[in-house]
């Protein structure tokens, strides 16, 4: 039988047997070679929930992974024992979002790691055929893992809009500010002013390619004389919003990626309203796993320089402690089901 880490309310998981359940059509099976950590997977520990999405009994989390397959696919040219990545997002491809272009704001989203669907901190796990991404040979599963969470950042950094050589503000250094970071200067962004309370993350941000990092906003108010033109939040603070707006200009725009502790954001409204700002705010992504693809094998974007742990499944409940209580040293963690 195999094991899984169980989520089961706020600050309580558990490794336990996992009964895998039968496959249906359309769907094959995957011996699971790693998976991350996310921001999202950590406020279900710490919440037990985000908004609707509440833990009604015990849940496998993990969106970010990548795995061999148990079983060829023959529609799709896939091998068995072939490394593919997932995309965890299965949209139901008829609603109005969805002819639109935004399967990522699908109402009716069965989405892989999200309460009620488990996810993939377990050996195996069945996955729908649509939703298996090809990989270079060159990639292992390190790659497959952050295919997901650069994806994010790409996402963001689109709705963005950024302009050439445009003065941008990322506030927090988790993984997603270092990617947003790192796709903000590989698309033709100028400065890449960073702050995070945290100093490991703060010389993370630095080493990747941020040109000024400061302890918290304040620092990039100062630094930029007022504010700039692009802010990027990614950060899981309740002032995150009200930062963001601090860190941007009169007239400037707001991308807000981060998910705050406790889904409350509090902000005093004066000041993003005389700013005239133009907020936008990111959910997921869209179809960008090929860009994803593209700026991992061009070497654009340095997803490893990140990941600062990998362990095995019997330790992922301390993970879960240590990120939640900001411990040092820690930025992206991945749980390696069948080694490196």
């Amino acid at each position: 039988m195999s094991r899984a880490l169980f989520i089961h309310g706020a600050n309580d998981a558990r490794i336990a047997p996992f009964n895998l359940r039968e496959g249906r059509e359309g769907e094959v099976l995957m011996d699971v070679a790693s998976v991350g950590f996310c921001g999202s997977d950590l406020h279900y520990f710490k919440d037990g929930g985000i908004g609707a999405a509440v833990i009604a009994e015990p849940f496998v989390p993990g969106h970010e992974f990548g795995g061999y397959l148990c079983d060829d696919v023959e529609e799709l040219g896939f091998k068995r024992g072939q490394l593919v990545a997932v995309d965890p997002n299965k949209a139901c491809g008829r609603c109005d979002w969805c002819h639109e272009g935004h399967p990522n704001l699908c109402p009716n989203v069965e989405f892989i790691g999200a309460p009620p669907f488990d996810g993939a901190m377990t050996q195996r796990i069945w996955v729908p055929t649509s939703q298996l991404v090809a990989l270079p040979e060159s990639f292992d599963a390190l790659d497959a893992v952050m295919l997901e969470p650069l994806g994010v950042a790409i996402h963001a950094v689109g709705l963005a809009k950024q302009r050439m050589l445009e003065r941008v503000a990322v506030l927090g250094c988790g993984p997603i500010g270092l990617l947003i970071i790192q796709v903000l200067k590989a698309t033709g962004a100028g400065e890449v002013l960073a702050c995070d309370p945290l100093a490991h993350r703060r010389a993370m941000a630095a080493k990747i390619g941020a040109d000024h990092v400061g302890e918290s906003v304040a620092d990039i108010v100062e630094f930029s004389k007022g504010g700039c033109p692009l802010v990027m939040e990614a950060t899981n603070s309740p002032f995150g919003f009200r930062d963001a707006v601090a860190a941007a200009r009169i007239g400037g725009r707001i991308v807000l990626v981060g998910i705050p502790d406790g889904d409350i954001y509090t902000l005093p409204a004066a000041d993003a309203r005389r700013r005239g700002l133009k907020i936008k705010f990111a959910r997921r992504m869209g179809d960008v796993y090929p860009l994803a693809i593209k700026f991992l094998a061009a070497g654009k974007i340095d997803v490893r320089s990140i990941v600062t742990h990998r362990v095995g499944l019997e330790e992922a409940p301390g993970v879960f402690t240590a990120l939640a209580e900001n411990a040092p040293g820690y930025v992206k963690v991945l749980v390696d089901l069948r080694g490196p």
